[in-house]
C-alpha cells in the first residue's frame, strides 16, 4: 500500500508568523506556491509549501492563508517525522508554539511528542528513537 497521506493544509491567520514558527522548528525551507487567479479572485489566498521528496515515501501540504478557513479546533492532526522528535521538540517554544504532551513511547510504533503552533494547530512529531 502506499502513502495515503497525498497533501494536507495547515490553515494560518499570520503567515509570517506561522512561516516563521514551521521553518525555526523543522529547519526547513518554505516555499511560496502560485496559486492560479481563478482560486484567488478576492486576493485572500495564499499557500506555502513544505518541502517534497519526488519518488520518496512522504507527503507534502502547505500553509493556507484563506478568506474564511479559521486555524484551530480541527479534528485533522498532522505528524512531522523525525530522527529524534525530542530534537524539534526543543525548538518548539522558542519558536513561538507549546508542548502539550513531551517525547512519548508508543511502543513498538516509536516516540511521539505533540505539540501546538503559533495559530492553535496541534501537530505531532514522530520518530523511531
Amino acid at each position: 500500500m502506499k502513502n495515503p497521506v497525498g497533501w494536507f493544509e495547515i490553515y494560518i491567520d499570520d503567515m509570517s508568523r506561522a512561516k516563521k514558527f514551521y521553518e525555526t522548528m523543522l529547519e526547513i525551507q518554505l516555499d511560496e506556491l502560485i496559486v492560479p487567479s481563478e482560486m484567488d479572485e478576492a486576493n485572500e489566498f495564499r499557500m506555502l509549501s513544505f518541502p517534497f521528496l519526488h519518488n520518496e515515501p512522504n507527503a507534502s501540504g502547505a500553509l493556507v492563508k484563506a478568506a474564511g478557513m479559521k486555524p484551530g479546533g480541527n479534528s485533522v492532526m498532522i505528524y512531522f517525522t523525525c530522527d529524534d522528535c525530542s530534537v524539534e521538540e526543543s525548538r518548539v517554544v522558542g519558536a513561538g508554539g507549546k508542548v502539550l504532551k513531551t517525547k512519548f513511547s508508543i511502543g513498538e510504533y516509536g516516540f511521539s511528542s505533540i505539540c501546538q503552533d503559533t495559530e492553535g494547530n496541534t501537530f505531532g512529531l514522530h520518530s523511531m528513537e
